[in-house]
């Protein structure tokens, strides 16, 4: 039941993500001139997103139908690196259309946080990750998510900050998104090996960042 459910949401989620995606570069024309250079970093930010979950969530679906999670440990591995790297291509993309959206200068904010960004994807690329072991060591799953969880708490209260100095209710509720994404998030990290059960925030996390998406799409592409 829990393969079903899990594999059935994925799908799901795959098709949303990507459909959305698509229909950002599909409806570029109807963008105005003021939001066009923020309209096209979200829609690269969303498909690093999406690109990246295709691999993570994909493979998860693939190792379900051959076998299950634990024979496909290798499969599930390189699924979870490739997320891992594309997510934090995401952060670095609100980053900047955070500071372009509000005219913020480049200051050492932006720099500590793009500076993150790249010692995260360093730490990734480490051995020590095992990416591919059945069971990688949790000390490095804590390791690489500290840059992340810093840069996305930062630019969640950022936006939320600014867009309601602005009276800016599309990126307000972007924050709040991620803001809720990371309330999901945080739990599965610490929590998740010793109890599994928690892992089923991963929905409702994921379920966060297809709202931030619809939430940026009508906002910004005015359909």
């Amino acid at each position: 039941m829990k393969s079903i459910m899990e594999t059935t949401f994925n799908i799901l989620y795959l098709i949303i993500i990507w459909y959305l995606v698509i229909k950002m570069y599909t409806n570029k024309s109807k963008v105005s001139n003021s939001n066009k250079e923020v309209a096209s970093i979200f829609a690269l930010a969303f498909l690093f997103l999406a690109i990246g979950d295709t691999g993570h969530v994909g493979f998860r679906v693939l190792a379900y139908i051959n076998g299950g999670l634990e024979q496909n440990s290798v499969l599930l591995g390189y699924g979870k690196l490739a997320t891992s790297i594309t997510v934090t291509i995401f952060y670095a993309c609100v980053v900047e259309m955070w500071r372009r959206r509000y005219n913020k200068p480049n200051n050492s904010l932006i720099y500590a946080l793009f500076g993150l960004s790249a010692i995260r994807i360093v730490i990734m690329l480490l051995p020590g990750n095992e990416w591919t072991s059945a069971e990688p060591p949790f000390t490095w799953e804590i390791l690489r998510n500290i840059p992340l969880m810093i840069v996305g708490l930062c630019m969640a209260f950022l936006l939320i900050h600014d867009a309601k100095k602005a009276n800016d209710k599309t990126f307000q509720w972007i924050g709040i998104t991620i803001l809720i994404s990371y309330a999901f998030y945080i739990p599965v990290i610490l929590f998740a090996r010793n109890i599994p059960a928690i892992g089923f925030l991963m929905i409702p996390k994921t379920i966060a960042y297809l709202a931030a998406a619809f939430i940026g799409y009508k906002g910004l592409y005015n359909v």
